[in-house]
């Protein structure tokens, strides 16, 4: 492959991987049933007039596989943060302490753990859907380089590679969507 042709590759990976990094992010919000931090990330607080991720208001751990403990770092926020946390509509319902909020992790239903498979597959082929628009992008600079005086055989190679480059992260996703499944329908 020439210089432009292994760029174009290359360009082609990294989107794929991205599009893969943020599959595992998406994931991560997809609770197991367990009490994971992970579970409040994307919550956004009105933290002094300012839209702040939950993670920069307060410390968030997790005592046991059955409840998140946040404590604000300003415990004048914590109405905010409860609120917050509210308007996320994860189906929880934080009980103020005083000094920190107490989530309580309900245990799944099998028709709460079915609909987080639905969940898990939607977000799953949206991430092949983003895989497979970074090969067609790929595929039409492949057919650019070729207008431009890339010889044909180099093009059909070069599409040929980001084919099998997809096939490969195609094959991650649905690996990470099997895990994804067993560990949601796991009791």
């Amino acid at each position: 492959m020439n210089d432009d042709a292994q760029l174009c590759f290359d360009e082609a990976e990294e989107n794929m991987n991205s599009a893969l990094e943020h599959l595992k992010k998406e994931f991560q919000k997809i609770r197991a049933g367990k009490a994971s931090p992970a579970m409040l990330r994307g919550v956004r607080v009105d933290y002094y007039g300012a839209q702040t991720p939950i993670e920069q208001t307060a410390n968030i751990n997790t005592p046991d596989a059955r409840q998140i403990i946040v404590q604000p770092f300003d415990k004048t926020t914590i109405y905010d943060i409860e609120k917050a946390i509210l308007n996320a509509n994860l189906g929880f319902n934080p009980q103020n302490e005083g000094e920190i909020l107490r989530i309580n992790v309900p245990p799944l239903t099998e028709e709460r753990r079915l609909d987080l498979v639905k969940q898990a597959k939607v977000v799953a082929e949206d991430t092949k859907i983003g895989v497979r628009n970074s090969r067609r992008h790929a595929n039409d600079e492949a057919k650019a380089m070729e207008k431009d005086g890339l010889p044909e055989d180099d093009a059909r190679h070069l599409s040929d590679e980001i084919q099998k480059l997809t096939d490969k992260y195609i094959a991650k996703i649905d690996e990470l969507l099997e895990l994804k499944d067993k560990d949601i329908l796991t009791v």
